[in-house]
């Protein structure tokens, strides 16, 4: 093995965790990629009238079990009832009790829906498929359309189609079936004579603002290995509207034991809800792969949402002194600028660095002529620093200058360092190095300002933790970088030319 290998093994690991780390927060977690994104949420409302005989009630409702829909909460309202929410792997349903009910009663259960990130594909069938045998004439009809429909398919799915076809025709065995069968019966009795697994099922069309809605039949086949529903009363499924599986395998929807003329209606309204804030309320607590921060309290969470940033500083910093090759005074100081330029918006943090900075070196000038030690004289400045923004902020306020008083989200003793350095960097190789240097400095901060203000990049600096390790492993890659600097080919120019 080699010296540079457990080099680049360390960079890879950390792009595999950074970009596993980003996948599972997008994927799994549904955070959303970009920051505003809206998800949409399903709340059905199922109201339940009945009578009740003046004894003993129990109202069971059989809730939905749709795995493209997730449950995001639920509630009930019925004064003076008793309610039991019961979920199993294979059934869910609530159960409504009092000992004594008259009268007219009316129980609520809401429920707010969303799509399931990754639903999980439903089970292929288990058990052979066993027609049951219909009463003459109707069995022979329906053998008779099943030959027929057999002669024009070549496959499952055709057959399927075939007969759908079939069923919408005004053929006359189809009217003798329709005569004591619904359309959906007929297609399972047909699908089951065809040994291909079907299953009637009931669902709930979802659709913006309506009320009094019913459940619709539907029909599901197993199809090339997949479960497919089909609205064999209504025609085709339109996929404008999305369908919630409600009734399934289940042999009723609603059972009222103690009273009578049960009916139950739902209504359906539409919202949308943050993608962001409902993939983290929606966060299993405890989950070993969440490395998510909302589960902090609120300060440290706004802590860390500064503290993300300073990697995206860092990166913008080596990134331009390494590769671009511009020069700064200081390898944290234009980090830190930027993170001011945060707080005082970029206009004003530009003209207070200036202005701090340009005093500064005026006042150390004086200083350099004092002979002071090297503590007493930092001190000096760091007091000079101080007394200028405090003079600043007086003067701005007294002039009404309300911008001017975020001056004092300068770091002062950086600023004071940032004097130090560049006064000593005057004296030793003159004015012109201290602008370059300096100017590189406000350039850097400024980039590094516009990187880390982006609302894009803290979304993701804030809620993706493995973009650090792809940033640490970037800086890693460039910290091994020793070719040339862009702004040092400038030195080929005349070989160019010639």
């Amino acid at each position: 093995m080699t010296s540079r290998t457990p080099f680049l093994i360390i960079v890879f690991a950390l792009i595999v965790a950074g970009i596993s780390s980003i996948y599972y927060r997008h994927v799994e977690m549904g955070v959303p990629l970009t920051a505003g994104e809206q998800i949409d949420i399903w709340q059905i409302e199922a109201e339940i009238e009945f009578t009740g005989k003046n004894e003993p009630v129990n109202a069971k409702l059989t809730l939905p079990k749709d795995p493209k829909f997730e449950l995001v909460d639920e509630f009930t309202a019925s004064p003076a009832y008793g309610v039991h929410v019961f979920r199993e792997e294979d059934k869910s349903e609530v159960v409504w009790s009092k000992r004594q009910v008259q009268g007219k009663q009316t129980l609520y259960y809401q429920a707010s829906y969303k799509h399931t990130l990754n639903p999980e594909k439903e089970l292929a069938p288990i058990e052979d498929v066993v027609a049951e045998t219909w009463s003459e004439p109707y069995q022979s009809s329906a053998q008779t359309l099943l030959n027929n429909a057999m002669e024009k398919s070549g496959n499952q799915q055709f057959l399927v189609l075939q007969i759908l076809n079939v069923i919408k025709s005004d053929d006359q065995n189809v009217a003798l079936l329709l005569s004591r069968y619904s359309k959906t019966e007929i297609f399972v009795q047909l699908m089951q004579m065809a040994k291909i697994p079907a299953m009637m099922v009931r669902g709930l069309v979802l659709e913006d603002s309506r009320r009094n809605q019913q459940l619709i039949p539907l029909l599901k086949v197993y199809i090339n290995n997949d479960w497919q529903m089909f609205d064999v009363e209504n025609g085709e499924l339109g996929n404008e509207l999305p369908i919630l599986v409600w009734q399934q395998d289940s042999p009723s929807l609603l059972d009222v034991v103690g009273g009578r003329n049960s009916k139950i209606v739902f209504s359906i309204s539409h919202s949308t809800q943050s993608a962001l804030q409902e993939a983290n309320s929606s966060a299993t607590e405890g989950d070993f792969f969440d490395f998510g921060l909302y589960h902090l309290p609120i300060d440290e969470q706004n802590l860390f949402k500064g503290i993300l940033l300073l990697p995206i500083g860092a990166l913008v910093v080596v990134f331009l002194r390494v590769l671009i090759g511009l020069k700064c005074s200081g390898t944290f100081m234009p980090i830190l600028i930027a993170t001011s330029f945060i707080q005082t918006e970029l206009v004003n943090g530009v003209v207070g660095f200036l202005l701090i900075v340009s005093i500064g070196l005026i006042i150390r000038s004086y200083l350099s002529h004092l002979n002071l030690l090297l503590v007493s004289r930092i001190s000096a400045v760091v007091i000079v620093v101080i007394g200028i923004i405090v003079l600043f902020t007086v003067i701005a306020f007294r002039m009404g200058l309300t911008e001017a008083l975020t001056i004092t989200f300068f770091p002062m003793i950086i600023m004071a360092w940032t004097i130090e350095r560049m006064s000593i960097l005057w004296e030793e190789e003159g004015g012109k190095e201290v602008l370059i240097q300096g100017g590189g400095s406000l350039i850097v901060a400024v980039i590094a300002y516009l990187m880390m203000d982006n609302y894009l990049i803290r979304h993701w600096a804030f809620n993706f933790l493995g973009v650090h390790a792809l940033i640490m492993a970037a800086i890693l890659l460039m910290g091994q970088y020793t070719g040339y600097r862009l702004l040092e080919l400038r030195r080929f120019k005349p070989l160019a030319e010639d």
